[in-house]
């Protein structure tokens, strides 16, 4: 048994969920593995990042999400409100604050001190609904989906953008 390990790197833009077609760069990390037979793992390692399996959709809105993408994010703010004020959800606590206040990065969490970059309480639960990952097939070679599965990594925070990453590891032989 092998393991092939890749890691890629995103960009979100904040204000809204970012959306990332994954697919090609999972299909070439398994053409890179060489293995024929086996998995592939698609991990978000962050809190507010899911990934996801679905059809290709070729409409797009005016934000450029695909449709649906736009659906997914209409029907999960139904469920999840976006966090916009303080009280809204339990999530910041004060605690919270007080720890994040105490990293060495702060600033870059609290930018002036400022406790509502926190409000993303709303993309943390919209990532655990969705999960984290995905585990594929690799069959001879190749991703073993149909012809319209694509694979999608969101972060759904909205408070600024980040730099991400999304683990892709490929087992088998």
């Amino acid at each position: 048994m092998a393991v092939y390990k890749e890691t890629i790197h995103l960009h979100s833009h904040g204000k809204t969920p970012s959306f990332f077609n994954i697919t090609d760069a999972v299909k070439e990390v398994i053409a890179k593995s060489g293995i024929q037979n086996g998995i592939c793992a698609v991990i978000s390692p962050h809190t507010t990042c899911s990934v996801f399996f679905e059809e290709f959709v070729h409409d797009y809105n005016e934000d450029g999400d695909e449709y649906l993408q736009a659906d997914l994010n209409d029907v999960l703010k139904k469920i999840i409100p976006d966090e916009v004020r303080l009280g809204q959800y339990n999530y910041p606590g004060e605690k919270h604050y007080e720890a994040v206040a105490s990293w060495p990065d702060a600033e870059a969490y609290l930018p002036g001190g400022d406790r509502t970059a926190l409000f993303n309480g709303d993309a943390h639960l919209k990532a655990t609904l969705l999960g984290s990952s995905q585990v594929l097939d690799v069959d001879q070679g190749k991703l073993g989906v149909g012809t319209t599965g694509y694979v999608y990594f969101v972060d759904f925070d909205r408070t600024r953008d980040r730099d991400r990453r999304c683990v892709i590891t490929v087992i088998g032989e």
